[in-house]
């Protein structure tokens, strides 16, 4: 099930809610009892990190480990 942002109408606190995508643009109910009314938001999805990227030096060929990545078996192809 998608998370999907709501924002009240009212003071714009913004909730998040597990719902089916059928039900995303119901109305919601105020969790804190209030009768606020809330909207469904726009919400982005975003990712970022560091991970480090290795890549290992070039032999100038190719190894043939169980086979070749050409599909035949080690040094039948000539390399």
């Amino acid at each position: 099930m998608p998370i999907y942002e709501y924002e009240s109408v009212q003071d714009g606190e913004v909730i998040e809610l597990l719902r089916l995508m059928k039900d995303a643009d119901l109305p919601v109910e105020d969790p804190t009892g209030k009768g606020r009314s809330f909207r469904r938001r726009v919400s982005v999805f975003g990712v970022s990190g560091g991970a480090a990227v290795t890549t290992a030096p070039s032999s100038g060929g190719h190894i043939h480990s169980g086979g070749c990545g050409c599909g035949k078996p080690r040094g039948s192809c000539g390399n």
